[in-house]
């Protein structure tokens, strides 16, 4: 699907003879078309600009792979309606850079990398040169590469794996990664020295990730930090509550994602985990608050965002652009958003050309901005997205659980380290 339409690119330019001699006509038609190719060129430094029918600009053609189905198709959504406001927002409600339109085209990955991967290389074979979306971990990490080989811009969304950072000079992020997530996780511990940390998650890219980011930041600090992982595809998850519970740690931290996270609330409760041990997880998408029920109220959450944790005037255009579209801004709306002021930003400063991608790359390498949390800023050494993170609590029960922001950490808090560029 496109977003826009607009006039399709056509070479341009009058061919002169090889000699200007002839006789007084053909002299006159070689003075004709010299002042023709004058009159084109003037407009030459605009990248994109098709003089043969008026001036009018070709398209900015964006792919967009993410998922629009499958087990993380809520979070898909939420990210297109981000992508749509932020859009609107960067280009003034516009929809152009210096006159191109910005055309994108959704294509469904599933979470199914290899899904991706070919959704991906159709979309460089019609000429994209920007591709976003990647709301699993595992796509992005496969999509990266393909964006390399390729030499397009890929900007990667909600998918959190710390891999995806330093990946290669053609990959970015628009969301926050997994080390983020630890790092406010890591601030509810206090001294992690001799402390036993249990990582509860399911064993597929993310839950990977959080394992190892767990053990690289409080295993450095001195803690003890093993891991109870569960198939993806399971839906009778008591079995690897009770191994959690029997872990005994100081610190349960559940890394969870999905339309399970019911049924593991749901174990978690019924195996009494709460009374024994400190739970840490991340406060996922609004839908999810009531399946905490009481136990909410025992949870620390670390917080990637809410509706209305920043408190910021970017915050509030993007909630307004999503109400007045029909939608509800949720936990990965920021990451849509975030995605298209970078693409915007990298566009404007290459005058509405996307054709020289290591312009663009160089455009967003050390780029700082007021998004929608906060300042953010891309780090040049490995395109990592520094950005503020929340801890978060959960009041009430059922429909009337709400979040409040209990601690704000700021982008330098909650950096995560930097890592060789790979690629």
């Amino acid at each position: 699907m496109r977003s826009s339409t607009a006039p399709s690119r056509t070479a341009s330019g009058a061919r002169l003879g090889d000699s200007l001699t002839g006789g007084p006509a053909r002299k006159f038609a070689a003075l004709a078309a010299c002042v023709l190719l004058a009159s084109g060129c003037a407009k030459a430094g605009t990248a994109g600009t098709n003089t043969a029918d008026g001036g009018a600009k070709g398209p900015i053609k964006v792919g967009l792979v993410y998922s629009k189905t499958g087990p993380l198709a809520a979070y898909g959504k939420q990210y297109l309606e981000g992508f749509k406001a932020g859009l609107s927002y960067a280009t003034k409600g516009t929809g152009a850079v210096d006159g191109h339109k910005i055309e994108f085209e959704e294509q469904d990955d599933a979470g199914d990398p290899a899904k991706a991967v070919s959704a991906a290389k159709d979309l460089i074979g019609k000429g994209h040169k920007v591709l976003a979306g990647s709301t699993a971990s595992g796509v992005a990490l496969q999509v990266g590469p393909i964006a390399a080989q390729n030499k397009v811009l890929f900007i990667s969304g909600p998918a959190a794996a710390d891999k995806v950072t330093g990946l290669n000079k053609y990959t970015f992020r628009s969301g926050r990664q997994s080390y983020q997530d630890i790092k406010t996780a890591a601030s509810f511990v206090g001294d992690a020295k001799g402390k036993k940390v249990t990582v509860l998650a399911q064993d597929n890219a993310f839950g990977q990730a959080n394992v190892a980011a767990v053990k690289a930041l409080l295993g450095a600090e001195g803690a003890t930090v093993d891991q109870v992982l569960a198939p993806p595809s399971a839906t009778d998850l008591t079995p690897f509550a009770t191994q959690a519970k029997t872990a005994k740690p100081d610190l349960l931290f559940v890394a969870w994602a999905g339309d399970t996270a019911s049924a593991l609330w749901t174990a978690l409760n019924q195996q009494d985990v709460f009374a024994d041990t400190k739970v840490v997880t991340g406060l996922d998408l609004a839908a999810s608050y009531p399946l905490f029920g009481p136990a909410g109220e025992k949870i620390s959450f670390l917080n990637h965002y809410f509706e209305g944790a920043a408190g910021t005037p970017v915050e509030k255009a993007m909630t307004e652009a999503v109400a007045s579209a029909g939608g509800k801004t949720d936990i990965f709306t920021p990451d849509g958003f975030t995605a298209a002021q970078m693409i915007v930003h990298a566009v404007e400063a290459n005058h509405g050309s996307a054709e020289d991608t290591s312009a663009l790359i160089k455009a967003l390498e050390g780029w700082s901005f007021d998004g929608v949390k906060g300042k953010t800023t891309v780090r040049a050494e490995d395109h990592a997205l520094l950005q503020p993170m929340f801890q978060a609590r959960l009041t009430g029960n059922g429909a009337a659980a709400k979040p409040s922001v209990e601690k704000t950490l700021t982008a330098d808090e909650a950096a995560p380290p930097v890592v060789p560029m790979a690629g």
